[in-house]
């Protein structure tokens, strides 16, 4: 197999280029930087010795790894992204390598006394003795999805060079603005052409994935009137503490901060304020789709108490599906599934299968026709100073996309 050097020097060339998407833009790729790294991806995949490799003016890159067997057997696929989040900084990544992690607590930052520690972050506990690549404390890492990128491009040329391994034809593809939620806009499923694929997206080794949330978008603009403050009374609406009562009613306790598994959110993630104008931007995610309508619902229904409150239409909120849960299309196509978990089991992996508390292009591609569900990257804590991905993770999940490829052949 690929050695974890190769795999931890591919990597690190690939997180040193900085890819952030903006939700800003309105432009495919969001940010010109993106092409950076797409056009080092392909020339990458030419040099290994890849069949059909493309990059449209999207930046959608897909290549073919041909078969090496006559029988009839389904084209698959493997996806990643290679935007990194707008959400934190990912400019001048300066990676860190930990080799043979002695399981205490790593200074990322001394300066800063910004320290990566199992007391707080406990799954670092299961990868002592292990090689881990962290962040240095100024940036996010880009594990995600880089990592995933790594694997599949690892595995890719793993192929290439061992045409005895039976498989059929892989396509492989890598596509931006993921991060913003647009990673499959224009993914051309069709030219793609593959039966099904799997999205090397998720986070610990073993996870295996085909249930994400619904989730949606909601604006809450608040409009208020400012009059100076010594003739105030009876005059002056203040959009900022109307915001305050609208935050306030509801439900506190469902907050990312105090949910798991399946439970669904609200997530203010966004806000900003005068008295003439509050703007409140929320994130709505829950497994359940009644659950995920009954959340919308509540938002509106909201704002319509306060407006008869107020007496006047003060309060707007404007809600956008944003994907929905995969589950829906996968559960027809279980088989796709049961290949990847049987495949961990072969290379010794426990899979560990479970809903993702997030989105992956995997949702919105399954919905277009190509079930897509969603595996383990090896990262964890991704979007963050905390971020840190063990390379023997990545090293096994490139195992994994070839064993996949072999048991594909047996189906």
């Amino acid at each position: 197999m690929i050695t974890k050097e190769k795999i931890l020097n591919r990597f690190v060339s690939y997180v040193t280029v900085d890819t952030q998407s903006n939700p800003k833009s309105n432009t495919t790729p969001s940010t010109k930087k993106q092409w950076d790294l797409a056009h080092l991806l392909v020339a990458e995949l030419t040099a290994i010795g890849l069949d059909k490799v493309s990059i449209d003016d999207k930046g959608y890159i897909m290549a073919s790894i041909p078969k090496t067997i006559d029988k009839e057997t389904p084209v698959i696929g493997f996806i990643a992204h290679y935007d990194t989040s707008p959400d934190f900084s990912g400019t001048n990544i300066n990676p860190q390598i930990i080799e043979d992690y002695d399981g205490k607590d790593i200074i990322l930052n001394k300066e800063k006394n910004i320290i990566l520690s199992p007391s707080y972050f406990k799954d670092l506990k299961q990868y002592k003795g292990q090689t881990l690549i962290t962040t240095d404390g100024n940036t996010l890492l880009g594990a995600d999805d880089k990592a995933g990128i790594t694997e599949i491009i690892s595995a890719a040329e793993y192929l290439i060079d061992h045409p005895e391994i039976p498989h059929g034809e892989i396509r492989i593809a890598f596509t931006p603005d993921e991060e913003i939620g647009r990673g499959a806009h224009y993914f051309d499923v069709e030219k793609f052409g593959a039966s099904y694929a799997y999205t090397m997206d998720g986070s610990q080794i073993g996870e295996l994935e085909y249930e994400n949330f619904n989730a949606a978008g909601a604006v809450v603009t608040i409009t208020g009137k400012s009059v100076h403050p010594g003739y105030a009374k009876g005059k002056m609406v203040n959009s900022m503490l109307i915001a305050q009562d609208f935050i306030s009613s509801l439900p506190r306790l469902e907050t990312p901060e105090h949910t798991t598994d399946r439970e669904g959110f609200f997530h203010l993630h966004h806000i900003s304020g005068t008295i003439e104008e509050t703007v409140l931007e929320y994130i709505i995610r829950d497994h359940e789709k009644e659950h995920f309508e009954a959340r919308k619902t509540m938002m509106l229904s909201l704002s319509e108490e306060l407006n008869k409150e107020y007496r006047d239409t003060i309060i707007t909120v404007e809600v956008t599906d944003q994907y929905y849960n995969m589950k829906e299309k996968i559960v027809p196509n279980m088989h796709i599934v049961a290949i990847a978990e049987k495949a961990m089991i072969a290379i010794g992996i426990k899979p560990i299968i479970k809903p993702i508390r997030g989105g992956t292009d995997g949702s919105q591609l399954s919905f277009m026709g190509l079930p897509c569900p969603n595996i383990f990257a090896g990262g964890h804590n991704f979007h963050g100073k905390y971020e840190y991905v063990p390379v023997e993770s990545m090293q096994k999940a490139t195992e994994l996309i070839v064993k996949i490829a072999e048991l594909t052949t047996q189906q």
